[in-house]
């Protein structure tokens, strides 16, 4: 019998670190971490999620800058986790070279992993890539800015 791996971060835990909230918060886990460097978070994608009754009736697809944006808050929590960024807030300041492969709908457990390629001072670059079963739906490079 194989055990199950344990998350290392649970939901309400990453509340503790991003202030992101219901029905915005689009991490469901932490999966592996090594603070202010890489990160793999997990999304559970679900019909119920608020945004799949407009896009699209009758064939739900989750939005592209949602996938991005659940990438940029698992790389926010691998940041944020660093003793010297607690308590503090990352903002979006750039999103170059979105490429979106394979659409994610109602049941696909979304992968998303994040490698903080640069960061200085309160400026800092990731690379995200979002996955299903091992296939690319989407990656891109995610610019941020550190705020109190």
């Amino acid at each position: 019998m194989s055990e199950t791996k344990k998350d290392l971060l649970t939901a309400k835990e990453i509340m503790d670190i991003i202030p992101h909230r219901q029905p915005f918060m689009l991490i469901d886990a932490i999966e592996e971490m090594e603070e202010g460097k890489s990160v793999r978070a997990r999304k559970c994608v679900s019909y119920n999620e608020p945004f799949f009754g407009g896009h699209f009736p009758g064939e739900p697809v989750m939005p592209g800058v949602l996938i991005v944006e659940a990438m940029a808050q698992a790389g926010a929590v691998a940041v944020l986790s660093m003793p010297e960024m607690k308590g503090k807030t990352a903002y979006f300041a750039g999103i170059d070279k979105a490429r979106f492969k394979r659409k994610v709908v109602p049941g696909d457990i979304l992968i998303l992993e994040v490698e903080i390629t640069k960061l200085k001072g309160p400026i800092g670059i990731g690379q995200g890539r979002a996955t299903v079963n091992g296939e690319l739906a989407c990656s891109a490079e995610i610019m941020f800015a550190i705020g109190k």
